[in-house]
């Protein structure tokens, strides 16, 4: 009996390697089963990256079983028209998301309210023509956004109000005629900002906006050329180098329309000032705080740079003509000293010459 047991179990001990390396091979394959299994069958997923482009799509594929972890998800080039809701739904480490080059014409409000993470976002050349101004509510890290070559006519106010951190925004290729300085003004961190191909109105509309744009350029910030298309005396002109003074009628015109100033709602420090700790708040329209008075000024940084500099140089010129002048006066008062000093030495001698003669003036006087 032990003869016969003994074979078996060696047998059964030189089996245990062959059995824990297919153990580890069989976890492997689950594994890899798992990764296939929550990658759509229309896109192509790694690690880090799920691209589902080019696929003609006209809906999008089940997200929520995508491979945990992923930052990237390209979905451009495809045909789709509309996204549900939830459509991004538990999609919190995204960081990347291309939607270019589709026909999007309405986005449902609060699309991307889940994706937390999100820095990068694209919908360029799609078909969008209105953005609820809910749209991008939660997308505090967003760095960069795309708009560009759709349709849109206005930017509504407070769409951009949660994008602090934006750095990097494209508006070219719309219809856009005109913006409210209220809009971007939330953008505090704002580097990069693409206008071009709109068909800009260089009206009283777009001067508080152009007032805005100056400051961006003043403190560092790219703004592209934004040529006007109407007025036709204004047409193909960059407003950025239209004079100031061309808007000082929109002034008249606010004051004989009872003092608004702007349009389409509240000046924009009404807004912050209702959000401060101090809580003031104006409560009618033709009450404008100091605040609205100051930043509506119209001032072109440019243009006060350039007066600074002709004024330093008249003062400059002015200087030294009075620095000539007062030399001049010394040299002319020295030379008449001199003159002075000179007639004075000369007049004791004349009289000593008159003295001499008197006697025999006298003289010839007696004698005579």
């Amino acid at each position: 009996m032990q003869l016969s047991t003994e074979p078996a179990v060696s047998r059964r001990r030189r089996g245990n390697p062959d059995s824990k390396g297919l153990l580890g091979v069989l976890s492997v394959c689950a594994t890899l089963l798992q990764l296939c299994a929550g990658c759509p069958s229309e896109c192509v997923c790694n690690s880090l990256e799920v691209n589902c482009s080019g696929r003609s799509l006209v809906s999008v594929p089940a997200l929520i079983s995508l491979p945990e972890g992923t930052h990237t998800l390209h979905l451009t080039n495809n045909r789709l028209s509309s996204l549900p809701v939830s459509t991004f739904a538990n999609l919190s480490t995204l960081e990347t998301l291309d939607l270019s080059n589709n026909y999007l014409d309405n986005l449902p409000s609060r699309l991307f309210r889940e994706l937390s993470n999100l820095s990068d976002l694209s919908l360029r050349n799609n078909s969008l023509t209105v953005l609820d101004r809910e749209l991008f509510r939660g997308l505090t890290q967003l760095r960069r956004l795309d708009l560009s070559l759709n349709g849109l006519a206005v930017v509504p106010l407070g769409l951009l109000d949660e994008l602090q951190g934006l750095t990097w925004l494209s508006l070219a290729g719309n219809r856009l005629h005109a913006l409210e300085r209220a809009t971007f003004e939330p953008l505090i961190n704002l580097q990069h900002l693409e206008l071009g191909m709109n068909p800009w109105e260089c009206d009283c509309n777009l001067r508080d906006f152009k007032h805005w744009m100056e400051w961006l350029i003043y403190r560092g910030g790219y703004v592209d050329a934004v040529e006007c298309t109407l007025p036709k005396d204004l047409r193909g002109r960059d407003i950025r180098g239209v004079p100031v003074e061309m808007f000082n009628y929109c002034l008249q015109l606010d004051d004989e329309n009872g003092g608004g100033g702007t349009k389409g709602g509240s000046p924009p420090c009404v807004r912050a000032t209702a959000a401060s700790s101090e809580g003031a708040v104006v409560r009618t329209e033709g009450e404008l705080p100091d605040c609205v008075k100051q930043r509506y000024r119209p001032v072109s940084v440019r243009r006060a740079i350039g007066t600074v500099v002709i004024a330093g140089v008249v003062c400059g010129i002015v200087c030294i003509m009075m620095v000539a002048a007062a030399a001049y006066g010394c040299i002319y008062a020295s030379l008449m000293a001199k003159y002075q000093r000179e007639l004075k030495k000369r007049q004791p001698l004349m009289g000593d010459v008159e003295a001499e003669g008197d006697p025999e003036e006298k003289q010839i006087s007696s004698v005579a």
